[in-house]
């Protein structure tokens, strides 16, 4: 592509970047909304949503350096572009949220803030995974993060595990 051709669309390098997590964001909701829609009820889609988020740093060393490249990016990204950030990574809150509200519904959850809550667990859920992106970690660790994670979100919820 000449580089004509690459600043009629982006501004910058940052610009296309903060395009390709939109999209590539975006993609993974729908992944996930096509594979919660055969769990029973919201609350098993939620717990599968927030915990999905960390397959991709199991298994190859190929995902661990993906997951450390994304990490830093992001953060980088976000020094200078929160906003637009923030707008690209909205379709996972908004999955969240769509859960969190479904729950709600059915008397599931008694959370305080359902909009504000589905986005502290959407960075809540990001946390973990730029932690887990450099920290080593044996394994099987991450199964027991997955459940400590969920546990402590649906607690935070008003949910319970009975």
């Amino acid at each position: 592509m000449a580089l004509q051709t690459f600043y009629r669309y982006f501004s910058s390098k940052d610009e296309l970047l903060l395009a390709v997590i939109g999209d590539t964001l975006a993609d993974a909701c729908e992944r996930w909304a096509e594979a919660g829609a055969e769990l029973p009820d919201p609350l098993a889609r939620l717990q599968f949503y927030l915990t999905t988020t960390l397959d991709r740093l199991e298994g190859s060393d190929n995902g661990a350096a993906t997951a450390r490249f994304v990490v830093s990016t992001r953060w980088r990204l976000h020094r200078t572009y929160a906003k637009e950030l923030a707008e690209a990574e909205k379709p996972f809150v908004d999955l969240l949220r769509s859960e969190v509200n479904a729950a709600i519904k059915l008397g599931l959850l008694k959370p305080h803030d359902p909009e504000w809550d589905s986005w502290f667990l959407a960075e809540l859920a990001r946390s973990v995974f730029h932690f887990y992106a450099f920290a080593a970690h044996p394994d099987g660790e991450l199964d027991l993060v997955k459940e400590r994670l969920w546990r402590f979100c649906l607690n935070g919820l008003g949910g319970t595990t009975a």
